[in-house]
């Protein structure tokens, strides 16, 4: 009897635990390619030239999209690569965090299409600052 409650208890724990760790597993995926993003954004603000700060924006981009995202450009190669699907699919379970990532996203996107360096350091600002509150 006691061997049986035992196992029960055990086989519940797993059961509860399972779940637990893959949210663990997801979230970790999401900060981390939040985190590289985040330096890239910030290394896109220290840019001297508007071709650099853009191609940092592009790896910003990559990381928060990922392989199979729109906007995602191999040539600019994905430093967030292995970490997971990209931050916004790997979020996808968050619609809070889903929804500033997507901010970034789209000021980040902004700067890409920026014609001067100052209007891409701006893009490049408000894509840090988004990163840095999810």
């Amino acid at each position: 009897m006691a061997s049986m409650l035992s196992r029960r208890f055990s086989t519940t724990l797993l059961a509860l635990a399972v779940p637990m760790l893959a949210q663990a597993a997801t979230s970790s995926a999401v900060s981390n390619q939040v985190s590289v993003a985040g330096i890239h954004a910030d290394m896109a603000i220290d840019a001297t030239q508007l071709e650099t700060t853009q191609l940092h924006l592009h790896h910003v981009i990559n990381c928060l999209e990922g392989p199979t995202g729109k906007d995602f450009d191999a040539k600019a190669t994905n430093p967030c690569h292995g970490m997971g699907q990209g931050a916004i699919v790997d979020a996808k379970d968050d619609p809070q965090v889903e929804a500033h990532l997507n901010a970034a996203l789209k000021e980040a996107k902004q700067g890409l299409h920026a014609t001067t360096l100052q209007a891409a350091h701006a893009d490049a600002r408000g894509a840090f600052t988004l990163l840095q509150h999810v």
